[in-house]
């Protein structure tokens, strides 16, 4: 009973060296999982691995003034589609394991399914863009730098007034300016 007790009272009161190590292990242990975890949050964030699951997509965009213009500015999936602020992206990440589930079971694993399912996946997307003013469009695109001398008639009203009142955002319009457009008769105000 005796070596008991004394067994017991050493593993209660830890000496003051292995307390430090139990800290530093868990530090280490903490700096190798956040380590971990950004690498892995920044590899999804590639076209290379957006191309995995949706390489005719990420073809289209190549195709595109994201993709090839005069200023040299590439925007990538990721710029897109993944809000930059720290605490969205994870949500769109959480989001975004859903997709890649749908994916591997099969609901949209091949090109013509992707196609039959285009306009819902359109739609929640423009959704979403709207819900958050078009951020990932306002990441580089900001209106207070707009030259509205560059931009033609249509365009200057629209963005100095919708735009600027903040009736209309950014994916209101411009629909479309990075992917080809699914069918578009049950979208309001499309002609």
């Amino acid at each position: 009973m005796k070596l008991l007790k004394r067994f017991w009272k050493r593993l209660s009161t830890p000496s003051k060296a292995a307390a430090g190590v139990v800290l530093l292990m868990g530090f280490i242990g903490g700096l190798l999982f956040w380590g971990a975890f950004n690498t892995g949050m920044e590899a999804t964030n590639t076209e290379q691995f957006c191309s995995g699951c949706h390489a005719p997509i990420v073809k289209e965009i190549r195709e595109t003034i994201h993709y090839s213009n005069r200023s040299g500015v590439r925007a990538i999936c990721s710029d897109c589609h993944v809000p930059h602020n720290w605490t969205d992206k994870i949500v769109r990440k959480v989001q975004a394991s859903k997709e890649l589930a749908f994916h591997f079971i099969g609901t949209i694993d091949t090109d013509e399914k992707f196609k039959e399912r285009r306009g819902h996946l359109a739609h929640r997307e423009w959704q979403r863009m709207k819900e958050n003013n078009s951020q990932e469009c306002r990441n580089c695109h900001q209106f207070d730098y707009m030259d509205f001398s560059e931009q033609g008639p249509r365009a200057v009203s629209q963005h100095s007034t919708a735009l600027a009142a903040g009736d209309k955002t950014c994916v209101d319009c411009h629909k479309g300016i990075a992917h080809k457009l699914p069918d578009m008769r049950d979208v309001e105000g499309w002609q």
